[in-house]
């Protein structure tokens, strides 16, 4: 009966990249149609980084590549994304994203475009199409099994089961992606060995940040953006199959483009950026917005374009910032009492600090949470404690009132901190080393490993003379 049931209500579409069945229940109108409402929602959450310049230079790489894949005639959106994190992703239709975080690590204008023919590979061969239509699936069939056999708890298994079988693209949709991208470069011109490059640049990645967990005796990080291998890229079979046909298509002079590339990365900020915020140890510094605040010792912080997030080293108390909206310019006792919506607030208390008025309290029940409201002018922010596991709110609440009692207006002393750092450009000297650069850098933690990520040169490599450096002022 299942068997039946599955085969109502498979749909199979020959793949236009692979020229394979594909198990899809969605007609390319309902991808484009989806992909744009999942763009808007995505713009939302993602802020675009600034600089018109350099979203046009990507959109032009990313136009050349996808003018050479198997669905050209998609109306491709190349877009970078503010933000630090170390990604790339594409959305049903031809939506596709690369954080400014990736793009400093990258070391040529034909890694640029591996890393958005990657992407560009996933569009054309339906990838997440490929997955909506598994997970669509799975819950029909859930649904129709229970509503069969009177068993209620049949619908969660096959659920668990279909997202086990959906969850991530998984390595061979990696690869495949990796394979069709190499196929774009190389009939765009450039040098196909870019996408073993870039496959680089991130298995470097995981390794650095798998010996600094090792080093500090934390758990071992997850992995990151675009699948990894265990082995070397030069050495991993899979990986070298699927970019060899590339390499055959190859004719003529294939571009790398090192040189301008490297130009286009010159003044962008490395790390937090000024429109986003920027963090420097235990404070943070907002230009655009006017305010600074601190965080205990031992606390980390988490930047996000909704919301800052601080954090206790052992990760088990939390205390989150955003704009609230208050159009009706409500008191901050109001909007607290507002927001809760007839909740109990104790403890409450009015503060005043640095010449900004706002209101504190504990909100009761079973996970008592720290509230505050904090007005700054005409901007009004939201402040909310909470702890998990075994600790107590008791414990961690002078902590949470310490962050929430630092929030003041931004100093002029303070403005020159609030500037991010930025990559620069410099040739090397005969002789000159990484760890010399390291020493005049401002880079925390191990600025060493940091310029040899960024140079591609992890993890003893030394430049020659002549070449450019990206270091970060």
């Amino acid at each position: 009966m299942l068997l039946l049931l599955l085969g109502q209500l498979a749909g199979c579409a020959v793949n236009p990249a692979t020229g394979r069945n594909n198990f899809v229940m969605m007609s390319e109108q309902q991808e484009l149609d989806l992909g744009r409402r999942y763009n808007q929602q995505i713009l939302k959450e993602n802020p675009r980084y600034a600089d018109e310049k350099l979203q046009a230079y990507v959109q032009q790489v990313g136009e050349r590549v996808a003018k050479n894949s198997h669905r050209s005639q998609l109306t491709y959106t190349f877009t970078v994304v503010d933000s630090p994190d170390i990604n790339a992703f594409a959305l049903p239709g031809g939506y596709i994203y690369i954080h400014r975080g990736l793009l400093v690590y990258l070391s040529s204008e034909a890694e640029l475009a591996a890393v958005l023919g990657h992407e560009v590979g996933h569009v054309t061969a339906r990838h997440s199409v490929q997955q909506q239509s598994q997970s669509s699936a799975w819950n029909i069939l859930g649904q129709a099994v229970a509503l069969g056999t009177g068993v209620g708890a049949a619908a969660d298994i096959t659920n668990v089961l279909g997202g086990a079988v959906v969850s991530g693209y998984g390595r061979d949709m990696e690869l495949e992606a990796d394979g069709l991208g190499a196929q774009y470069l190389a009939r765009s011109g450039y040098d196909p060995q870019a996408m073993i490059e870039v496959v680089k640049v991130l298995k470097n990645q995981e390794d650095f940040a798998r010996d600094q967990a090792a080093a500090e005796g934390e758990a071992q990080p997850a992995g990151g953006y675009h699948g990894l291998f265990d082995t070397h890229p030069d050495n991993d079979r899979r990986l070298q199959q699927v970019i060899g046909p590339a390499r055959a298509l190859a004719t003529g002079q294939q571009e790398v483009n090192r040189e301008a590339f490297l130009k286009r990365l010159e003044g962008v900020p490395f790390g937090d950026s000024a429109d986003t915020g920027v963090r420097r140890g235990q404070h943070f510094y907002h230009a655009p917005l006017g305010f600074a605040l601190s965080v205990p010792g031992g606390w980390g912080m988490l930047n996000r374009p909704d919301a800052l997030i601080a954090h206790s080293a052992d990760q088990q108390a939390f205390v989150a910032m955003s704009l609230e909206p208050n159009p009706q310019q409500l008191r901050p006792e109001e909007l607290l009492h507002q927001r809760v919506r007839g909740q109990r607030l104790v403890a409450g208390v009015e503060l005043q600090q640095a010449g900004l008025q706002g209101y504190s309290a504990v909100l009761a029940g079973n996970s008592p949470k720290r509230l505050a409201v904090v007005q700054q002018g005409e901007r009004t922010y939201l402040f909310v404690g909470v702890v998990r596991g075994q600790t107590s709110l008791q414990s961690q609440d002078e902590q949470f009132m310490q962050v929430i009692k630092s929030f003041r207006p931004l100093s002029a002393a303070e403005r020159k901190q609030a500037e991010p750092l930025r990559i620069q450009l410099v040739k090397a000297a005969p002789g000159q080393s990484m760890a010399a650069l390291a020493k005049h850098s401002k880079l925390p933690g191990d600025a060493q490993m940091t310029l040899r990520l960024l140079n591609n040169l992890y993890p003893t490599g030394e430049p020659r003379p002549g070449d450019w450096l990206k270091v970060v002022r």
